[in-house]
């Protein structure tokens, strides 16, 4: 480059998109806009929102999901506006994209594939990367054929009876499967190292995990709880891959606290599968902490989406806890708010930014992790300092003492943490059911005294 000539800035376009809905019966929760949460999926997905189709249909159009007419009105405004991609807010066959795509000129892709090229930009783990990869490419095998319609078949001639694109569809089609099956088995193999590793935990530690809506707070709670420091960024699916800290009770026990991928209604089930080990975390748990936007228009419906992907994916039965977040935004409808306390009594409200009932947060998820703890005395060898961390570690310590030459501790155990005991530590472990008979004040010392202001 000559002497002073100025480098070429690089810049990068974005896409325009111009929203459609074909809104049927229940699509939408009352009180929300159409087509408010697609665009804000596109702009996560880097896309600039310049415009938006609504139409009305008892029952979906084959060809076109909606009417021919809304069809043509579409491709009018998306060629007005600039528009290189048209956006559909329903799930689109492989047929109904190619027609539209055809009757527009204009790109089209539906909702789920918005939300695999979010997740795609997320994912950072390799099992993650894996997940998003299967995934997608299980969504683009029944559309292959509306990616080669620059090769299409070619009729007439000898040896022209299955066109160059046919055949190259045909190709794609057994990479595509080859690789499936490649993923599926390399995602299977770590999803069982995933399992084991959280099943030695579960059996050691109280596992609570933050589960929500997409953009509820949960990572900005965990780090009001932890400390943990992860990326909590105002925009969805900031978190993709499960994080994980553990916290320090007062006592010297210890829980793992877990934040997972958040969920969003629609979520298209070949996703929910492939992230079958990501969500690992949830099913493990003892407590399922479900974090929900009290400033969202729409929080009954987010509530109600997340308890039917946790059905989905195994956790209906999990114990869990309602926190209601982001409690210092105004109410944009102050009765639903009272409605909401109302409704759900036994819900904590809290503002993880500002910290607002925190304590009270804490409180509870100490309280739970130590229902159906078996109180017991447990004598260990004074020689035995690994064992004697364990406990320190592991178990809710009420005191402690000197007899002889075995370190006698008053505890509180939960059930999985006694199977871990005594599988872990068996030899030179003694077990006292109850409190121990020698209480004469002089042998033991008071556990759980306050620690430090980053423990609970």
């Amino acid at each position: 480059m000559a002497q002073g000539a100025r480098e070429p800035k690089l810049t990068v376009r974005k896409d325009r998109a111009l929203l459609v809905a074909g809104v049927l019966d229940g699509m939408y929760e009352k009180g929300e806009e159409p087509l408010e949460e697609l665009g804000r999926l596109v702009v996560a997905a880097g896309a600039e929102v310049v415009g938006g189709v609504v139409q009305r249909i008892r029952e979906i159009n084959p060809k076109y999901l909606i009417g021919a007419g809304k069809i043509e009105e579409a491709g009018e405004q998306a060629r007005r506006l600039g528009a290189s991609v048209i956006i559909f807010d329903n799930d689109l066959t492989p047929a109904q994209g190619r027609n539209i795509e055809r009757a527009t000129g204009v790109r089209v892709i539906d909702r789920s594939e918005v939300i695999l090229d979010i997740f795609a930009s997320r994912a950072r783990t390799r099992l993650s990367k894996n997940e998003v990869a299967l995934a997608m490419l299980e969504y683009r095998l029944p559309r292959l054929r509306r990616m080669w319609t620059h090769l299409e078949r070619q009729e007439g001639g000898i040896g022209m009876r299955a066109g160059p694109g046919e055949r190259q569809i045909e190709t794609d089609r057994r990479a595509i499967e080859k690789r499936i099956w490649d993923l599926k088995r390399e995602i299977a193999e770590m999803h069982a190292r995933k399992e084991r590793a959280a099943r030695r935990r579960t059996e050691e530690f109280f596992l609570a995990c933050l589960v929500g809506y997409t953009n509820a707070g949960k990572s900005t709670l965990l780090n009001a709880l932890t400390g943990a420091g992860v990326v909590a960024d105002d925009r969805l699916f900031s978190t993709l891959d499960t994080k994980s800290a553990a916290v320090r009770l007062k006592g010297g026990r210890r829980i793992i606290l877990s934040d997972t991928v958040g969920f969003v209604r629609r979520l298209p089930h070949r996703l929910v599968a492939s992230f079958y080990a990501t969500l690992d975390e949830a099913r493990s748990a003892d407590l399922l902490i479900h974090v929900a936007d009290a400033s969202s228009p729409i929080v009954r419906g987010q509530i109600a989406a997340v308890n039917g992907t946790l059905k989905e994916i195994g956790c209906g039965e999990t114990e869990r806890m309602l926190v209601f977040n982001k409690c210092d935004v105004p109410a944009a409808d102050p009765v639903e708010r009272r409605a909401l306390k109302h409704d759900f009594p036994d819900a904590i409200w809290i503002s993880a930014l500002r910290g607002d009932g925190l304590n009270a947060l804490r409180a509870e998820i100490v309280r739970r992790s130590e229902a159906g703890c078996r109180p017991m005395t447990i004598s260990v060898p004074v020689t035995d300092g690994r064992l004697m961390s364990w406990i320190a570690t592991h178990l809710a310590v009420d005191g402690s003492g000197i007899d002889g030459d075995r370190m006698l501790y008053r505890v509180r155990v939960p059930p999985r943490a006694l199977e871990g005991l005594r599988k872990r530590w068996g030899d030179g472990l003694r077990i006292l059911e109850g409190w121990s008979a020698s209480e004469d004040g002089e042998r033991w010392r008071s556990g759980g005294e306050t620690g430090p202001a980053s423990e609970w």
